[in-house]
Formats: C-alpha cells, sequence, structure tokens
C-alpha cells in the first residue's frame, strides 16, 4: 500500500536526576559531596534511507517515545545517555508541525537527519552546587522533560520528469513501456490509484526518473478526483510532460488547455515548468506520423517540444525520449539531479532488491525498471 501523509506524535527522553550522594571512604570522615549528574535523555531523529518509497510503516506507530537519561549515581558517576529513536523516512519526506504548521526540515539525501523532539537535560548532582560556604550541599536537580509534538511527514516523491494527463491518457503504459515498471493498466478511468516511479535508460550512460500520478479531471485542484492528493509528487520535478490522448474524444487544445488550467489553479509555479507536450495513441489516426510536430501546434506555444506517439506500437518514443532529456539538460536544476548511471547500472528498488538494465540491443534501447 503506497502511504504519503502520516501524522505521528514524538516525545523525546527524560533526563536523568542528579544523585545527592557523598563520599564515604576509609580515614575520610568528612567525605564531600560525590553525586554526579543524570544522563541526557535520547532524542527521536528522522533519517533518509533510500531503500524506502512510502510512508506505510507509520502507520503502526501513533507515538514515538525516546530512551530516558538514566539517573546519576555516587562517585560522581553520570547517569548514561537514553537511547535515541531513529526512524527511517523515503527521500522527499517534508516535515510539519502538526500544531504551529512551521516546516521542520525536507530530508531529500541518502544519510540526512533531523531532529524532531530533542531529548531533555540531565539534572545536576550535589558536586555541581558546591560553594565556598556550603561544602556538603544535599541540593540536586531532576532532569528535564524532552521535547513533545506532533508532527506531519508528507512525501513528495523524487523524480526528473512527471507524467500529467486525464483519466486514459495513456500515461502508465508509457511508463511501463519506457521504464519496466508495473503499474496497473485497464481501459476504464482512474486504474491509477497510487503514484509510480520508473528508471528511463538511453544510450550513452543516460538515465533520468518518470513518475506517473493518477489522472486529473477538471476541478481536481479543489479536490475533485484523484488528481489533486497527488500533484504534489510533481512539484519536484524539473519538467512536465502533458499527456494527451488522439482518440477522437476531445480536441487535443481544449485537453491541453485544462491540463494547464489545472496546474495553474493547484500551483502557478508548477503550471510555469518547462513542459513537453505527448500525443498518445497516434495509432488510431492512420493519417497521422508518429515522431516530432515541427512546427508545434498553435495551442501550445510555451511547450519545449510536441511529439506523437504510441506506446503500443511503441512508434514515436526515440525521438520523444531524446526531445525529454534535451528538455531536462537545458532546464535549471531545482529538482533532482538527472541520471547519469547509464548502462547495465543497478537502481534500487522500493522494496530494497536491484536490478540491472542491459541496453545493448539497440532495437530496445529504452529500458529500466520500477523504483
Amino acid at each position: 500500500m503506497f502511504v504519503d501523509q502520516v501524522r505521528i506524535r514524538v516525545v523525546g527522553g527524560t533526563g536523568g536526576s542528579g544523585s545527592d550522594a557523598f563520599r564515604r571512604e576509609s580515614f575520610v570522615p568528612r567525605g564531600g559531596p560525590a553525586g554526579g549528574d543524570g544522563g541526557h535523555g535520547g532524542s527521536v531523529i528522522l533519517k533518509v534511507d533510500t531503500q524506502l518509497s512510502t510512508l506505510r510503516d507509520f502507520r503502526y506507530h501513533a507515538e514515538v517515545r525516546a530512551g530516558r537519561g538514566q539517573h546519576g549515581q555516587g562517585k560522581n558517576r553520570t547517569g548514561a545517555r537514553g537511547e535515541d529513536r531513529v526512524l527511517r523516512v523515503p527521500p522527499g519526506t517534508q516535515v510539519r508541525d502538526q500544531e504551529s504548521g512551521e516546516v521542520l526540515g525536507e530530508l531529500l539525501e541518502e544519510g540526512e537527519e533531523l531532529v524532531v523532539a530533542r531529548g531533555g537535560r540531565g539534572g545536576r548532582g550535589n558536586v555541581r552546587f558546591t560553594t565556598a560556604t556550603n561544602q556538603a550541599p544535599r541540593t540536586w536537580e531532576p532532569g528535564d522533560e524532552g521535547e513533545e509534538r506532533s508532527i506531519e511527514l508528507t512525501l513528495k516523491l523524487m523524480a526528473d520528469v512527471g507524467l500529467v494527463g486525464e483519466p486514459n491518457a495513456g500515461k502508465s503504459t508509457l511508463l511501463s513501456v519506457l521504464s519496466g515498471a508495473d503499474p496497473r493498466v485497464a481501459d476504464y478511468p482512474f486504474t491509477t490509484l497510487e503514484p509510480h516511479l520508473g528508471v528511463v535508460s538511453l544510450p550513452g550512460y543516460r538515465s533520468f526518473v518518470l513518475a506517473d500520478i493518477p489522472g486529473i479531471i477538471e476541478g481536481a485542484h479543489e479536490g475533485r478526483g484523484l488528481g489533486h492528493q497527488f500533484l504534489r509528487h510533481i512539484e519536484r520535478t524539473r519538467i512536465l510532460a502533458l499527456m494527451v490522448p488522439l482518440d477522437g474524444e476531445d480536441d487535443p487544445g481544449d485537453v491541453h488547455a485544462r491540463l494547464q488550467h489545472e496546474l495553474e489553479a493547484y500551483s502557478p509555479e508548477l503550471a510555469a515548468r518547462p513542459h513537453v507536450v505527448v500525443l498518445t495513441k497516434v495509432d488510431l489516426e492512420p493519417d497521422l506520423e508518429p515522431g516530432p510536430v515541427v512546427p508545434p501546434p498553435d495551442w501550445a506555444p510555451e511547450a519545449r517540444g510536441v511529439f506523437r506517439i504510441s506506446a503500443a506500437t511503441r512508434a514515436g518514443l526515440a525521438h520523444l525520449l531524446e526531445g525529454i532529456w534535451e528538455t531536462l539538460v537545458d532546464s535549471p536544476a531545482e529538482g533532482p539531479e538527472v541520471g547519469t548511471e547509464g548502462r547495465g547500472s543497478a537502481h534500487r528498488g522500493s522494496e530494497g532488491h536491484e536490478e540491472a538494465v542491459d541496453l545493448d540491443d539497440e532495437d530496445e534501447w529504452w529500458g529500466g525498471e520500477p523504483l
């Protein structure tokens, strides 16, 4: 199950109390204070693990508590620090304080950490309270409580290219053909119920990550359909590929305008991102040739390229992939870096497995694997 948003309660460990012990040694009848400090409480820490691609494990953790610090002891011994609780999260996780709405941080790179609930400070033992006028203090401090807050974790997938289209535009079919990913494909709307990622490999040691999200319908920015809740997953992409089917049901210009309108209503910044237009199902139009559309149609003046393709017959895919790559290279690197792992490289999957992609067959030179 794909889970991209969860809320949990995190509690830092309480610090240990200081000790009020005194020295009791032979030949030292008036031994001084010897109470050690309490140990600091443990912290709750989020850490990026690139083998993860969902937040589903957090469904079973309504509250997470770090370890308590141990109390100080005699002979000026400090209590042990409480154990930290390290929670693994996938890259692209945004952390927000649920009460204040403040964004605490975003976790993007492997091994990156964020402390979300610090442990309490350990209390001071009576050694700390010795003064010139009080050589045998009985004063000590209890440990401080750890931080406690409710946080919201939101996953925004890390991809280079986001596929955007209405239901049954052919997004999932294209992803499966290009990358080897296995999204559900059927001839009815909203076949895709959750996002899918796939790695697309090209000749010359080039690769990029493609994201497919559920279809967008008119009014998606207001919460209609399934597209709205998943639009966040293309916020970090460098470019978009707007999928427009040539199935004769709607005018391609009207479909393109609807997609642009929904993107603009959701996020003007997202709508302004570089994009290519992919005219799918060209095999249903025998009078049209697959490949680049030159000059581009009047209804797509901002597009970096317009391509007719058929995922079913694979016609036009070579031109499309080269056009996407050129657009990625020319686009600002605000999102994830374009991959260069290349031929035969292994990309780690969502369940921790690896699969090598062999591209030696030039007739089948597109390929990859699901993330």
